[in-house]
């Protein structure tokens, strides 16, 4: 169970609970880099508190009785003690966060386009420019004071990449971390809306190939990454399960996947808090009936 101490005048401590999915759908809690935290907030009054964790704006929501704030934790932190900061009517609280360490997998791929490992001056300058975009769709905010906290899987199929992976590309000395989910798919299966959401921006990049962002609201955007087709524009409003796009494999890939990443204070974060349990039973099912069609085990 995740602990988290609160520090006021008097200091309390309190301890992370499960609440009831009757009052919200919350993602799982785990203390861990790349996890998903919800902190139950110590408030003598109804104003909105204002929380920040190193330096990022973080979400927070009313379940109906009590505030909670909704913290992502960078896959960078190493395991120690972190705090939340919130404000409410000028009055200043912190929470201590004690962050666990989790060892995430070692995994060694190798890229046929050498250009998407090494890339050439001339790359190296539409690399620059889509981080110039990709950067500003990152920081989003929008003010949605109940943002959808629980996500149906946006495409079926096997999980060929979890999130938080140690990545060496071609036997590169300097790994990279994978913060994203990847769902393998052949190219052309549709990929669906996990939930409400504005679309941000989309493109097509030199390492992420097609790109969709979706901002769900207080800092949570979802992204989609190597797709071969995108069937949405920025600024429209879709709805959950509404089509916006189809898997492939643009960019730097080694097959057609989707790669599936959420966003939560400016931090990529594990999606699987997210998902709801049917849609990863629904998932397993279809994947049992690949197995069946193809004789596989």
């Amino acid at each position: 169970m995740n602990r988290i101490k609160l520090f006021l005048p008097l200091i309390l401590s309190l301890t992370v609970f499960t609440f009831s999915a009757s009052a919200l759908e919350l993602p799982d809690s785990f203390n861990v880099p790349g996890g998903v935290m919800v902190i139950p907030l110590q408030q003598e009054n109804a104003a909105t508190p204002h929380a920040e964790f190193r330096g990022q704006r973080v979400m927070v929501l009313f379940d109906g009785s009590r505030w909670l704030a909704i913290l992502g934790l960078p896959l960078k932190l190493k395991p120690g003690e972190y705090f939340l900061d919130t404000v409410t009517d000028g009055k200043k609280h912190q929470y201590r966060i004690d962050l666990v360490g989790k060892k995430y997998p070692v995994q060694r791929l190798t890229i046929k386009n050498k250009r998407k490992v090494e890339p050439t001056g001339k790359d190296l300058i539409k690399i620059t420019k889509d981080r110039e975009i990709i950067a500003a769709a990152f920081v989003t905010w929008s003010q949605n004071p109940q943002p959808p906290l629980r996500f149906d899987l946006p495409v079926k199929g096997y999980f060929s990449s979890q999130f938080g992976l140690v990545r060496y590309y071609n036997d590169s000395p300097r790994p990279r971390r994978h913060s994203a989910l990847d769902i393998a798919a052949s190219t052309g299966t549709p990929i669906y809306a996990p939930a409400d959401a504005i679309v941000v921006s989309t493109g097509e990049y030199f390492f992420t190939g097609g790109t969709i962002f979706l901002d769900h609201g207080q800092g949570l955007l979802t992204t989609y990454n190597h797709l071969s087709k995108i069937d949405v524009t920025p600024g429209m409003r879709i709805g959950r399960g509404q089509k916006i796009g189809d898997v492939g494999m643009t960019g730097r890939v080694t097959g057609p996947h989707l790669h599936w990443g959420v966003i939560l204070n400016r931090t990529f974060v594990d999606p699987m808090p997210f998902v709801r349990p049917q849609s990863l039973a629904d998932n397993q099912a279809h994947i049992e009936k690949l197995q069946r069609a193809t004789g596989g085990s």
